[in-house]
């Protein structure tokens, strides 16, 4: 054994002072707006990463086949999570992906 720990490899997409607690925490933070954050999140899924976390208030501003394709990928983890005030948290994320995907 070498000693090393493998550590995951977590992204985190959002708001300023969330990204702020994330990097605190060791995260790999990338602060984002309505106008990039399906870019970003685009650029996060082809770095794979172990784990991707999205800010909930960003994702009326990615295009609906995106953001289903990242919510049932098996590579990288995904997972919608509220801001820092808990803004952002979809009612029932899991009833909106099956709707999407006509298992509703």
């Amino acid at each position: 054994s070498t000693g090393w720990v493998d550590v995951a490899q977590v992204v985190y997409i959002g708001g300023e002072a969330t990204a702020a607690g994330f990097r605190l925490a060791g995260v790999d933070t990338r602060v984002a707006s309505a106008g990039d954050a399906a870019e970003m999140l685009r650029q996060a899924f082809s770095e794979r990463p172990d784990c991707v976390l999205f800010d909930g208030t960003l994702v009326d501003y990615v295009p609906a086949a995106e953001l289903e394709h990242a919510l049932v990928a098996l590579s990288p983890l995904f997972a919608v999570i509220p801001d820092v005030r808990g803004r952002g948290t979809p009612p029932d994320l899991a009833r909106t992906v099956r709707n999407a995907l006509g298992i509703d």
